[in-house]
């Protein structure tokens, strides 16, 4: 296998799994602790309205419905899913995949929660870091958390593919 194939079969099926990983971690503390997740619909509604040239909204949830929008938002997610992975592979090289240490994967995880508090939760009325919300603290906490699990699932990820794919 040619090494751009191998980086881009790796960056799939590792940002996938940890995404997958991320939603079960999510579903998990829906049905344990009433902690509900993020609605991927409003994601979609968001970028909806991107070709109309509307990148910020008061508030996503009053804004008109996009057709489409669970699919465009559920798809961005692994799709961004991929992007982090293919990011972490950028940085510390394949070889991370082929042995997979979990600092690598924290550190990306973690990061990536800037994505959601300086574009998305702006762009949809929350605010730079949730700021506008009524317990900005607990969402930022949840965001932590959800964004830590994503990077634990990109070890995991790259732990069970390293079985099955040898360099």
């Amino acid at each position: 296998m040619n090494e751009a194939l191998g980086f881009w079969i790796h960056a799939l099926l590792i940002g996938l799994g940890a995404t997958l990983i991320m939603d079960l971690w999510a579903l998990l503390q829906k049905r344990l602790f009433g902690i509900p997740s993020l609605n991927y619909a409003m994601v979609g509604r968001w970028v909806g309205y991107f070709p109309r040239g509307q990148f910020k909204h008061q508030n996503i949830g009053q804004s008109e419905p996009i057709k489409g929008e669970a699919i465009i938002g559920w798809s961005l997610h692994y799709i961004i899913g991929v992007i982090f992975a293919a990011i972490l592979l950028a940085i510390w090289g394949l070889g991370w995949a082929h042995h997979p240490t979990i600092f690598p994967a924290l550190i990306i995880g973690i990061a990536t929660i800037a994505a959601p508090f300086f574009m998305m939760q702006p762009g949809m009325g929350a605010g730079i870091a949730a700021s506008k919300t009524p317990q900005p603290n607990v969402m930022r906490r949840r965001s932590l958390i959800a964004h830590a699990s994503f990077g634990i699932g990109l070890y995991l990820s790259a732990i069970v593919l390293s079985l099955f794919l040898q360099p």
